[in-house]
């Protein structure tokens, strides 16, 4: 008798969802927004924001149900006429419940489906680090301000590590919010969040994601991480370097195999990078010192337009290999390095593999002096 009253039971509340297999439900509370205003739901793409669906607010409440076959992703939902109205949320198939504080939008919460639960439980744990972050940073502005005007690096750097200290204190919660929840899709994003400010050991990022369930590692945020672990572990000191090729400024497609010599540096630049023109002169004595001893160069260059990357060559003398695909941060030779920032060289011994990267000055010299003389 007690079995059929729990399949009864489970039969009841399965026949109570608002929502099929394949389906979302968001629910929304708006109090205090005028009827007739718009809530419109947005996601990401390659582009940017993308609208979803728009409906209007009668009465405070609102509801956009619709289908969802791709997966957990993150959206927001945008209301008309409130400022800085976007609230984040995980859209997902499920009931999601959406409470917005029209005041103070950053109060608003989020909820019903299992991602969105833990969303909202590491934005409430995230934001008592964020306004404590706040409170530092405003109770010291002045003090920045009259340290950065009189060239007071004592004061500054004391005042930065001080509210490293919070921004620490938030890696942290991140760190262990994926190592709790590989089950959760926020934990994709968090390592992807990683990867872009480049505040994790890539090491750690590869361990934290191979832990990860598979279906939120083969989520579109999955895969983005998982390219970049891919590249990071392919382009490693002591790994041998992978081989590319790309056009030279005549046209004529160049490797990088066919370009190594008994010490090669790769090096990546842009004739509209700062830092990589500056650095030029030095890279050029360098080549001409140790050309004849063996050291040759293959620069990639992130560039867009053809003609200002050849005019930099020849003002700037570099007599080396060059190549380029003119895609600025899509270069795929960028991307299978992983380079995120500019300049950036890896430097290979005789036989192809890395044995150091991103040196300068009187250190990349002594480097390759040290490799020549081997």
């Amino acid at each position: 008798m007690k079995r059929i009253l729990v399949v009864a039971t489970l039969a009841v509340l399965a026949s109570c969802s608002k929502v099929g297999d394949n389906e979302f439900l968001i629910s929304g509370t708006a109090e205090g927004v005028e009827n007739g205003k718009m809530a419109i739901l947005q996601v990401q793409n390659d582009m940017g924001m993308l609208p979803k669906d728009t409906v209007k607010i009668e009465n405070g409440k609102f509801e956009i149900k619709g289908a969802n076959t791709e997966g957990p992703e993150i959206a927001f939902i945008m209301v008309e006429g409130v400022n800085n109205g976007m609230i984040p949320f995980i859209l997902e198939n499920g009931e999601i419940n959406i409470a917005i504080d029209k005041d103070t939008i950053q109060k608003s919460k989020v909820g019903g489906t299992n991602n969105n639960e833990k969303f909202q439980k590491y934005n409430d744990e995230s934001s008592v680090i964020f306004k404590k972050m706040v409170a530092f940073q405003k109770a010291n502005k002045d003090k920045f301000m009259q340290a950065s005007k009189a060239g007071d690096t004592v004061t500054i750097n004391k005042l930065m590590k001080d509210n490293k200290v919070y921004q620490d204190d938030m890696n942290k919660l991140s760190e262990t919010f994926v190592e709790k929840n590989p089950d959760a899709f926020l934990s994709v994003l968090l390592l992807e969040n990683f990867v872009s400010r480049q505040s994790l050991e890539a090491e750690k990022i590869k361990t934290l994601f191979n832990s990860l369930a598979t279906d939120i590692k083969k989520s579109k945020s999955g895969k983005r991480v998982e390219e970049f672990v891919t590249a990071m572990t392919s382009v490693q000191v002591g790994q041998v370097a992978p081989n590319f090729s790309a056009k030279n400024p005549e046209g004529k497609t160049v490797s990088l195999k066919e370009s190594l010599g008994k010490v090669t540096i790769i090096d990546f630049w842009a004739s509209w990078c700062g830092p990589c023109r500056a650095e030029n002169p030095n890279v050029v004595a360098l080549y001409n010192e140790f050309h004849g001893k063996g050291l040759n160069i293959i620069g990639v260059s992130l560039d867009k337009d053809e003609a200002k990357w050849k005019e930099a060559i020849a003002k700037d003398k570099l007599a080396w290999a060059h190549v380029s695909n003119l895609k600025f941060w899509e270069d795929p030779i960028a991307k299978q390095y992983n380079v995120k920032s500019i300049p950036a060289t890896f430097i290979l011994d005789a036989s192809g593999k890395i044995v150091a990267k991103d040196l300068r000055g009187e250190e990349l010299k002594a480097k390759v002096a040290e490799l020549l003389a081997k």
